[in-house]
């Protein structure tokens, strides 16, 4: 990096950092009015003569993270007229029809690390807008957002989601795109669950990304290897849904980079090395009005109210439809493996870690759902938006036969059969919308078909290549 005295960028350390970015969070937090956020932040751009770019960012579709560097004052001039290349981007529009335009989430701002991001520059989320400035279908950011915004307004209602995204450490850069020269993945170390000494170079990893996330307002918990040799697991405290999945997003983002400027890998595949544990988004939520968990009963079953069971059984009722959802690529389906306690059971369950809820011992603070069949390369805005929809607006399910043997329901095994109950489901057609539908299919079928239909046991490398937080437009072609 240069480090020529001409050059005067902004750079603060790490208290400072947290400093803003927890003021900055709780002003969404505390539902400030957005006028007032955005001349706050148009005001602090103008003065701040350090910052030389604004990074925006977006997902796609698929829940890809793509970001934009504008100057800052081409920014401050042209912020409602923000275009750009909708074509480029899978599963947004066709060539006829490419301009699309970013809307500025001023709310969510936040302030960089130098030391890893670089200086001078500010990250921001934007909201994808169709030619008429209405929020672009396939930008399910906007759509969470709406949908909480109305569970507000109506009798507000708060839904708090917190996730733990495990991963996995790779030796050298670019390893996930390297697979097939390199014949595999070379993993950082062969430590197991809080197995690391202090200063190997997976703790190294943690330390740094965690010390990240608690500058950006993270909320930081715990951090720690997983089971797997050189897995990784940092958890951070729950947030209001539309946060925290902004959070996973950024979680992902600090963890590549942390890794890419230590030399090596963060991967998020569901199932990157044959006969270990794969990696999940274990993914936690809870509804709330005027400060009360609405999930927690003292006298409940497992300490869950009514609304909470009846929560989980709508889930369950559709979880064959969104499985496609939760599971989004080709490689996610190896993970849902019984011989590595794999959350495949269509049921729910306090202690049986093979149910695709849980139901965690909590109190009045953290009562709640955990969905642990989710995989981390789930679209989070998607994810939660559906599972939202899912527990509040699903079918209730049919009461048990007492005529009938109770049988255990299992997940779709790969992904043409999770595609297969997606396409039929009209809970899924009316939630997402036939045309978003029937995009994500086509998206995921594209993976599908460039795989081997019998996967077998071991890792193909076209089940890596052709992932959708791995390709691109040059490996997309090689098919």
């Amino acid at each position: 990096m240069d480090r020529s005295p001409l050059r005067d960028f902004l750079e603060l350390n790490y208290g400072e950092l947290e400093e803003l970015n927890t003021a900055a969070k709780d002003d969404r937090l505390k539902r400030t009015d957005p006028t007032d956020i955005e001349e706050r932040r148009r005001r602090y751009l103008g003065d701040e003569k350090r910052i030389k770019a604004v990074t925006v960012c977006f997902s796609d579709l698929e829940g890809r993270l793509h970001m934009l560097d504008y100057d800052k004052k081409f920014l401050l001039k042209s912020a409602e007229n923000l275009t750009f290349d909708g074509s480029s981007i899978r599963g947004f529009t066709d060539i006829a029809e490419s301009d699309l335009r970013l809307g500025i989430d001023w709310g969510a701002f936040y302030w960089l690390p130098a030391d890893i991001f670089g200086p001078g520059k500010i990250v921001v989320f934007g909201n994808v807008q169709d030619h008429d400035g209405k929020p672009f279908p396939a930008d399910f950011r906007a759509r969470l957002n709406a949908l909480t915004d109305d569970l507000y307004k109506k009798n507000k209602t708060v839904a708090h989601v917190s996730a733990e995204i495990e991963g996995f450490l790779f030796k050298g850069r670019d390893a996930e795109r390297r697979m097939k020269e390199n014949g595999g993945f070379e993993p950082i170390s062969t430590g197991g669950y809080y197995h690391s000494l202090p200063q190997d170079p997976l703790r190294q990893f943690i330390d740094s990304a965690a010390e990240v996330q608690r500058a950006m307002a993270f909320n930081n918990e715990k951090d720690h290897p997983e089971v797997g040799p050189s897995q990784f697991e940092m958890n951070f405290g729950y947030s209001e849904a539309l946060i925290a999945a902004d959070q996973m997003q950024l979680y992902k983002l600090i963890c590549r980079q942390v890794a890419q400027s230590q030399g090596m890998t963060a991967s998020f595949l569901p199932k990157p090395i044959t006969g270990i544990n794969g990696s999940g988004m274990h993914t936690n939520i809870s509804l709330a009005r005027d400060g009360k968990n609405l999930f927690y009963d003292a006298k409940g079953e497992h300490g869950l109210s009514p609304l909470g069971h009846e929560f989980i059984g709508r889930i369950l009722n559709v979880a064959d439809d969104l499985c496609l959802v939760l599971n989004s690529s080709v490689n996610a389906y190896r993970r849902l493996d019984p011989n590595y306690e794999a959350p495949n059971e269509i049921k729910s369950s306090a202690v049986n870690r093979s149910a695709m809820i849980r139901i965690p011992l909590g109190n009045q603070n953290s009562a709640r759902i955990e969905v642990r069949s989710v995989s981390p390369d789930a679209n989070p805005y998607m994810l939660i938006y559906t599972l939202l929809k899912a527990g509040m607006e699903g079918p209730d399910p049919q009461p048990a036969d007492p005529e009938k043997r109770p049988r255990t329901r299992m997940l779709p095994d790969n992904i043409l059969s999770a595609i297969h109950k997606f396409k039929k489901s009209e809970f899924v057609a009316e939630i997402l919308g036939e045309n978003m539908a029937a995009k994500y299919v086509e998206l995921k079928q594209l993976a599908a078909d460039r795989c081997p239909r019998e996967l077998g046991t071991l890792i193909k490398s076209g089940e890596i290549m052709f992932h959708h937080e791995v390709t691109n437009q040059m490996l997309w072609g090689m098919f």
